[in-house]
């Protein structure tokens, strides 16, 4: 057994193609399945069901598939273990977000990086936080930013800052409208418009309001966006993370509304697996998001500061 084979079967994995995989490794095809099959045979297993179009992968075979990656990433850390001794950060990251962060990050995250870190090669996905769990386990991801806890003991979490949830309220809902401020405790849910399942936010909008989604109305496609765009056609109300206020225009700013009394507020945080070994880097990333968050966000304490709209 070597790490080629190791590369081979990852490769194989994720292109469910033998002759696609030999040329993504470099090497001809019968080298790659001649290279997989006497692995095979070391093990004494099938690890691909050939008789498949596409090619699939056997029960075991995925669970070796998954720790070939770990074993590759823990390779990779070996190596950077070393190359922390040196006064440079560079190299390749492989980073996820949430996709209800990414479009207030992501954008001025590049820009920073390439001038703080020039020789960092960042490859960055956005994926919900269920996704994050299991790439950061099977060492697909090395970094995520997400909502925390997650409550994983293999993962750490870093607090990066805390964002509040504001409401975004149709005048249509007159008697909400009217109100200065809103009490969560309040909210009606059959006016309430919800991102689709699997996102986190959902479930922190579900949590505020401690009701269940039975009487909430569902948008199943998944973006803040077009929830408030939902709202301004339709009626109702819906939750936005503090970041969006300011995608919004000038009349849509009139629907927005503070929460009164104890605000409700999400922790975002950098997670990682346990045994990332890049220190110097996390360091340098969270001094990245801390240009671009306003200074009241990153006080945990979160003071009754209102964003000017």
């Amino acid at each position: 057994m070597n790490i080629q084979q190791l590369d081979y079967i990852i490769a194989v994995d994720r292109l469910r193609h033998f002759a696609k995989a030999a040329e993504a490794c470099g090497v001809t095809q019968p080298t790659l399945s001649m290279m997989i099959q006497k692995l095979e045979e070391e093990l004494e297993v099938d690890i691909f069901d050939r008789k498949k179009s596409p090619i699939e992968v056997t029960p075991i075979g995925k669970k070796l598939i998954s720790q070939a990656k770990v074993i590759k990433f823990n390779l990779k850390q070996f190596k950077e273990i070393a190359d922390s001794a040196r006064d440079t950060v560079d190299g390749e990251l492989s980073i996820a977000i949430i996709p209800t962060l990414a479009p207030y990050i992501i954008p001025q995250f590049f820009g920073e990086t390439r001038k703080r870190l020039p020789d960092l090669k960042i490859k960055i996905s956005e994926i919900r936080t269920s996704e994050i769990i299991e790439q950061l386990k099977s060492a697909q991801i090395e970094v995520a930013i997400a909502s925390t806890p997650i409550d994983e003991p293999s993962i750490l979490e870093l607090p990066l800052f805390y964002e509040r949830f504001i409401a975004y309220i149709s005048p249509l809902e007159k008697k909400m409208y009217r109100k200065d401020t809103i009490v969560a405790s309040e909210l009606d849910p059959a006016g309430m418009w919800l991102l689709q399942e699997g996102h986190c936010f959902r479930s922190q909008m579900l949590n505020i309001c401690h009701k269940s989604e039975n009487s909430m109305q569902v948008y199943e496609a998944g973006s803040i966006e077009t929830l408030i765009r939902i709202v301004d056609s339709n009626g109702g109300y819906t939750l936005l993370p503090e970041l969006h206020l300011s995608s919004l225009t000038a009349q849509q700013k009139e629907n927005v509304r503070y929460f009164s009394g104890d605000e409700p507020r999400r922790e975002i945080s950098f997670v990682f697996r346990e045994d990332f070994v890049k220190e110097r880097l996390i360091n340098e990333l969270v001094e990245v998001v801390k240009l671009m968050i306003p200074s009241h966000m990153l006080d945990k304490r979160l003071s009754k500061f209102r964003v000017k709209l």
